[in-house]
């Protein structure tokens, strides 16, 4: 069995209008309806900063609906 190569790659974490957060390759255009987040790293780091900040996972507009 070999060794799973490490990611190096640097992410860029993007959230869309729903509030909800992604990770994304940096430097690559990002889909449509998605904006940065303001926070560039490794995968693991972006993940652990959206697991800090995505408190609730349901979308804004349900959120909204049920008065946060």
């Amino acid at each position: 069995m070999s060794d799973e190569l490490e990611d190096t790659r640097t992410y860029t974490v993007v959230l869309n209008g729903e509030e909800q957060y992604s990770i994304w390759p940096a430097g690559r255009e990002l889909p449509l309806g998605w904006r940065e987040a303001g926070v560039r790293g490794s995968k693991s780091a972006c993940l652990d900063h959206v697991a800090q900040v995505w408190t609730d996972m349901r979308p804004l507009s349900l959120r909204t609906r049920m008065g946060r």
